[in-house]
């Protein structure tokens, strides 16, 4: 095997993100691709793709805030979006009336900006003033600007803060924390903040008040104020890596008060109670925990040195906690097993717990939305053939049971398709899950496309996508999603086995699940395609280059490709705990290994690979992206490239960009996968 790439850096240029030279390469690239997978079928899949996007159709999942459910809504005629509101009584009607609070298309008009709605932080009991992000073409640094709910106004002279990866919150009605830019050594080497400052209504940002500061080498700081009656308290988080934080209280006296918890554990603090879940074993007060349980104490008890903890959820072989939310009085937890979901609700103190009444069995279940202030709650379940429904209801000490208010439509014929869960052997010989969505009665090879990320301990659930449907299935594809480790499908040893020096079990995972399609006669390697982004971007770089010979095309998107120097480009420091840092010789030795931008053969063939990425995407840079495409051409290899001149790190910034962005992947599938 010989290399394409020389030394020193060869595309180095291509990392200068805005540059005339590097943006003539990309605009000359976009073309080049646009044209090659431009056509009838093309045009018809973005169509549908942006049809199903833009539909009225689809569940306008709310939040509650006070009296008003509010909503954030992209379709057709507002391709930036609707902030608006409604009541419950409503919302519950099949056409609700809504009340629009910011208009972003009429907003970025006026003020001619590219705005991307970001999100809103509204200050509680009154819930009459927000603090509204809104970021420049989709990037994850924000501007910040008060805004009053009443008058539908920017409040002039209000909290105003130019763009920045900020971290904000209120305190009170004239008060919020906030982590910013504040100038010279104020970022963390991740980009994030290191300060936390307390700014008072009519104070400069230079006279906010200093509340704690972090190092350069943390990722992140940040304070949050919490206003439950009786139980008001500010705490400090400060993460020294991805994975690792300290959680401290600042007490009315200025005292900073550490919460005493294994630092890769994650805690949470309602009411009187603090919740800590597990990432690795725990000795304490006499007794050990194992990874992945959740326990329980008292705070006050805790933090005044109390050890008398509760296990709340303990895992098993098969079970893992995925997630959790309060409302006022009951905790309701879910839980995978073997990949499908379980809700249940706990009673603090006693922690009996018992099903939620009302939840569908074999679907993937989710808590979108929960006040903590009262007591309800909204799920949304759906499966890969099942269309998400919204159900509601109440958590009480009383009662328990939701039921299904809204249904999303069918964007295909869900009733066509069959899905099946089965287990490929890894190298070392772990059962690793994927599922298997095809037609019902297919019993030939056909073209295959198979999804994964393994990485951050995010789990991969089964859920519905229309696009995915209407643009692969319905024209005869089967699709696969693979749960392999470095995920959080099985609790956190799923993931930390293959973090640093044991990420080459994602890669033997995924390439023991293609493998497996093939002997089970589900596809074959020439029909076998792959499509991943981010890290999962990673993971398809890392297929392309160390295992080539099992697909027959690869779909790359907004990845991280040369891990040499992932560390040194935007947000890459924040991830050195999960990959390694490749100025330290010993683990630059596994890391090299598989970085595909240094491991790109002149001498192997490669399938077809697409990679695309967005300009600004401000997290992993499109230099990655950009670099690997230009060094796979000097090799001579087969690939496009498309890069979204705007769209952050999703890649897309509205449905528009979105159904373009579903189309070209699935076209170029189709091209090479069946010609």
């Amino acid at each position: 095997m010989t290399s394409a790439r020389r030394s020193p850096d060869p595309y180095l240029w291509l990392e200068d993100i805005g540059g005339d030279e590097p943006l003539s390469w990309v605009r000359g690239h976009n073309a080049t691709t646009t044209s090659e997978f431009s056509g009838t079928r093309f045009d018809a899949m973005r169509d549908e793709a942006l049809a199903i996007l833009d539909t009225d159709a689809q569940i306008p999942y709310v939040r509650r805030r006070g009296q008003y459910l509010y909503n954030f809504w992209r379709d057709a005629n507002n391709a930036r979006g609707l902030w608006r509101r409604t009541t419950l009584d409503r919302y519950l009607q099949d056409e609700p009336e809504w009340d629009v609070v910011i208009d972003v298309d009429a907003l970025a008009a006026a003020e001619d900006e590219n705005w991307v709605w970001a999100g809103a932080t509204v200050l509680r009991p009154e819930f009459r003033r927000a603090l509204v992000s809104l970021s420049r073409g989709g990037s994850d640094a924000v501007v910040v600007r008060e805004f009053d709910l009443e008058t539908r106004q920017f409040v002039a002279d209000g909290f105003d803060l130019p763009e920045a990866k900020t971290q904000i919150g209120w305190i009170d009605a004239d008060t919020v924390f906030v982590g910013t830019d504040f100038g010279p050594d104020s970022l963390t080497d991740s980009g994030y903040p290191r300060l936390v400052k307390r700014w008072k209504r009519g104070q400069s940002l230079d006279e906010a008040e200093l509340v704690f500061s972090g190092e350069s080498s943390d990722v992140t700081v940040g304070a949050s104020f919490d206003d439950t009656p009786g139980f008001e308290r500010t705490l400090i988080s400060r993460a020294t890596d991805f994975f690792n934080s300290e959680l401290h209280e600042l007490t009315a006296d200025g005292e900073l008060r550490r919460i005493d918890i294994p630092t890769d554990a994650s805690p949470s603090v309602h009411r009187e109670w603090l919740l800590i879940e597990l990432k690795s074993p725990w000795e304490v007060g006499g007794a050990e925990y194992s990874a992945g349980t959740l326990l329980a104490a008292r705070y006050q008890d805790f933090v005044s040195g109390d050890r008398v903890l509760t296990p709340v959820f303990v895992p098993d072989e098969h079970a893992s906690l995925h997630h959790y939310a309060w409302t006022r009085d009951r905790l309701t937890v879910a839980i995978l097993r073997d990949v499908a979901s379980e809700i249940v609700v706990f009673t603090p103190g006693s922690w009996h717990w018992a099903p939620l009444p009302g939840v569908p069995d074999n679907a993937t279940t989710q808590i979108v939305a929960i006040d903590d202030l009262g007591d309800e709650i909204f799920l949304d379940t759906s499966g890969f053939t099942q269309p998400s429904t919204l159900l509601r209801g109440q958590v009480s000490a009383t009662s328990a049971s939701v039921a299904p208010i809204k249904s999303a439509p069918s964007f295909f014929d869900d009733d066509s398709f069959a899905v099946a869960q089965h287990f490929a052997r890894s190298d070392d010989g772990t059962a690793i899950p994927y599922f298997v969505v095809r037609a019902k009665g297919s019993d030939v090879a056909g073209p295959t496309l198979l999804g994964g990320y393994g990485g951050f301990e995010v789990a991969r659930t089964p859920g519905y996508d229309g696009v995915l449907g209407r643009l692969w299935l319905s024209r005869g594809g089967t699709y696969v999603l693979a749960n392999i480790r470095g995920g959080g499908e099985y609790g956190p040893a799923w993931h930390t086995q293959a973090m640093r020096e044991g990420r080459h079990l994602v890669y033997e995972d995924f390439a023991a699940v293609a493998r497996d399609l093939v002997a089970r006669g589900i596809t074959t390697a020439a029909q076998l395609g792959a499509q991943g982004g981010s890290n999962g971007g990673l993971l398809m770089g890392v297929m392309l280059t160390a295992y080539p010979e099992l697909f027959g095309a690869l779909v790359c998107q907004v990845p991280l490709l040369d891990m040499r120097r992932y560390h040194l480009l935007l947000a890459g420091a924040s991830w050195v705990a999960e990959y390694g840092d490749p100025d330290a010789p010993e683990d630059w030795e596994f890391i090299s290994k598989y970085s595909p931008y240094q491991n790109i053969s002149t001498t192997r063939q490669y399938p077809p690979v697409l990679v695309t990425t967005s300009t600004r995407d401000d997290r992993v840079h499109p230099g990655h992206a950009r670099k690997m495409t230009a060094a796979l051409q000097e090799a001579g290899q087969p690939v496009w490239y498309y890069e979204n001149i705007e769209g952050g790190h999703g890649g897309a910034a509205n449905n528009e960009q979105s159904a373009f962005k579903a189309a070209l992947a699935i076209e170029f599938l189709w091209r090479q996968l069946a010609p």
